[in-house]
């Protein structure tokens, strides 16, 4: 069983105990993984690519503009497909850990279903 990991996730990554929030947005296609990924600071937006093979996942960060390094990430799903943690690696030297949730950005569809619930089935 493949976890399914489509959509907006919002994460923390820490380098030498600083954390730095980052916004992730999977697409995925069977077990490969590509999207985007926006860090809060400097860096801003990487592309991904990547693949999940039952709970594992793990993917190349690769910045558009400024570092030139390929950033590994490697993790674990949870068994409800809604956190994800693990270690990233730049090289020898550079490590550390990062963890996201998925985020209910689709606050539209959320209000909706709340809205329908209330409702009477009938408005005659």
């Amino acid at each position: 069983m493949i976890a399914n990991l489509s959509g907006t996730w919002l994460g923390t990554y820490w380098q030498q105990a600083n954390p730095t929030r980052f916004e992730v947005t999977f697409v995925q296609s069977g077990n490969t993984l590509s999207g985007n990924i926006l860090d809060d600071n400097y860096l801003g937006e990487a592309t991904l690519s990547g693949e999940v093979i039952g709970r594992k996942i793990s993917f190349a960060k690769r910045y558009l503009i400024g570092s030139q390094y390929i950033i590994n990430y490697i993790g674990t799903v949870s068994e409800d497909e809604n956190f994800m943690q693990g270690k990233w690696r730049i090289n020898t030297f550079n490590s550390g850990l990062w963890e996201a949730k998925r985020s209910n950005e689709d606050l539209m569809l959320e209000l909706k279903n709340i809205v329908s619930q209330r409702l009477p089935l009938s408005l005659n």
